[in-house]
């Protein structure tokens, strides 16, 4: 069921851009195939990673394995290293592929939709991962999710929220939701803007791997198994301090615009405005 309140995102399929190379059929089939290997050896040997030592590199490298399966080389701008004290790390949101390369760079716990759970391929692997699941369709949850995120936070977690709400095409993006941000507030921690960024190995931006309008995630995932040379490059903007901000909407712009001045965006490409909604505030799409 959907509600005015909801994140919308007007981005479609005229928002693809037209003109990428494409691997053969055979190609894109071992893809496919091969990133449902990586996910289903992760969940074989999750149990273990509970007593292995290295356990974040182990979860990396699998991240890093889904990328690789499909073809996708990571770029990476800074770093998301800390001193083991918690932190809210926010990022633009155009694909599934988002939450992946953010934990191929960092692992990290994420404020996921629930419906995440039951996706193919990437369900489980995200599911296993510690993350904090919201229910979109139950307004009444979200105070209760807030304060569960802000005790991660405050216990030294990073855990990392997509405060668009929904995904958009990379060409077009959306305003910053508050509502987590009073999670990094109530906590005491700062928090990480981090700038997604998909383009080709010739240089060119693409819109190819956005997962919007109604297009199902199997045709999401095709889509991005046909590309050749496809580069996701993450950049890490300056931290925001605990306390430099006088409430969570000021902290959600400070993020907001930290990200579009790494991504050179603000000013220059377009921002599709989005009607006005009953609740503003909720996250989040992934």
């Amino acid at each position: 069921m959907s509600h005015a309140w909801m994140p919308a995102s007007p981005c479609g399929d005229g928002c693809l851009t037209p003109g990428a190379p494409a691997v053969g059929v055979a190609r894109r089939t071992a893809r496919l195939c091969a990133a449902i290997g990586v996910v289903f050896a992760a969940l074989l040997i999750a149990p273990l990673l509970v007593v292995l030592p290295g356990r974040q590199r182990v979860v990396r490298l699998v991240f890093r394995g889904v990328l690789a399966a499909f073809g996708v080389r990571l770029v990476v701008h800074g770093s998301l290293d800390g001193e083991g004290r918690g932190a809210l790390v926010v990022n633009n949101h155009v694909s599934w592929l988002d939450i992946v390369g953010v934990s191929a760079v960092r692992p990290m716990r994420a404020l996921a939709k629930k419906e995440i759970a039951s996706w193919p391929v990437l369900g489980g692997l995200v599911s296993r991962s510690g993350n904090i699941f919201l229910d979109r369709e139950r307004l009444s949850t979200l105070p209760s999710t807030v304060a569960e995120l802000a005790e991660s936070l405050r216990a030294g977690s990073l855990v990392n929220v997509t405060p668009e709400g929904t995904t958009w095409c990379g060409r077009a993006s959306g305003r910053f939701r508050p509502a987590a941000f009073q999670a990094a507030i109530d906590g005491g921690v700062p928090v990480r803007p981090v700038a997604l960024r998909y383009r080709l190995a010739d240089g060119r931006e693409t819109t190819l791997p956005a997962f919007i309008g109604p297009e199902s995630l199997i045709a999401s995932l095709s889509r991005v198994a046909r590309l050749r040379g496809l580069v996701l490059e993450v950049f890490v903007c300056p931290e925001i301090a605990p306390g430099r901000a006088a409430d969570r909407r000021e902290l959600a712009a400070l993020a907001e615009a930290a990200v579009h001045s790494a991504l050179g965006t603000s000013g220059m490409l377009p921002r599709i405005p989005v009607a006005p909604a009953v609740r503003p505030d909720l996250p989040l799409r992934t």
